[in-house]
């Protein structure tokens, strides 16, 4: 990986439960490098072998999307490296209104850019099922990058990385994935559930709260036990834009808007503000 990169200057970002991240500066571009490891089985959580091969999936993935990225092995599993995205995310952009710092309406603009988007991937015919608000990263031009796709369906891969879908964080799952893990330990993915998971990011941003309660430190199966059984908290952010999230976050995946139609509520919602 040195070798092909030769980085200047390299900075870690990320180290949890089978991925480190990487921010390299070489001589000519900005890299992510993601390594992936295989996680061990603890009396809390159950072991995932399939991170080692996570960042060659995801590269993969990438490369069906036209999107540069290179990947390797390495003695514990696999590597990546993909170009970087300057920016923050939501989460962060909307922390002055968790605060009461201030008193306006949430600036749309970037929620907008995200769910375009995610709107793009699903018009590719692919699923992200990983969407939090971490992984739309929004650019000092106001536009919005989609990332962290290593648990993407849609496309042919290879056998040895066309793994069962595991779930993905349980704070923006969708009540039928986590369902269907516990019963079953899969899930498939859809365009509804990263519409709910985008609900989900949207409610986090905007208010500091998880879509539904449950105790901090709960196992991982007592989390998705909540998800699936329990009643999302209510949406208490006003106007059209609540009305939305509170679509989003249907029970019913028939129910919730497509992307597009994200898009397009979001849209409105930013011209009924201007005006």
């Amino acid at each position: 990986m040195e070798q092909a990169l030769k980085p200047i200057s390299t900075r870690l970002v990320v180290n949890r439960r089978g991925s480190t991240v990487w921010d390299v500066q070489a001589e000519a571009e900005r890299y992510a490098v993601k390594v992936g490891r295989p996680v061990p089985a603890t009396d809390e959580h159950p072991g995932h072998p399939w991170t080692s091969l996570a960042p060659a999936r995801e590269a993969l993935i990438l490369q069906r999307l036209q999107t540069f990225a290179v990947y390797g092995t390495w003695v514990y599993g696999t590597w990546n490296a993909q170009p970087w995205h300057a920016g923050t995310d939501l989460y962060e952009l909307w922390g002055p209104h968790r605060s009461g710092e201030i008193n306006i309406p949430f600036d749309l603009a970037p929620a907008l850019a995200c769910a375009t988007k995610l709107a793009a991937l699903h018009d590719r015919n692919w699923i992200h099922g990983d969407i939090q608000p971490a992984h739309f990263i929004i650019g000092s031009d106001g536009g919005a990058t989609v990332i962290d796709l290593a648990l993407a369906q849609g496309g042919s891969l290879p056998g040895e990385l066309d793994l069962p879908y595991p779930g993905c964080l349980v704070h923006y799952e969708s009540p039928e994935i986590s369902r269907s893990v516990l019963e079953k330990g899969t899930a498939t993915p859809t365009t509804a559930s990263d519409v709910y998971g985008f609900g989900a990011s949207l409610f986090m941003s905007a208010t500091g709260w998880r879509h539904v309660e449950y105790p901090d430190d709960a196992p991982r199966s007592v989390q998705r036990k909540a998800v699936a059984a329990v009643p999302h908290r209510p949406v208490t952010v006003p106007g059209m834009f609540g009305k939305l999230i509170e679509a989003m976050l249907s029970p019913a995946p028939g129910d919730r808007p497509t992307s597009a139609e994200v898009c397009s509520v979001l849209a409105h919602a930013m011209g009924s503000a201007a005006r």
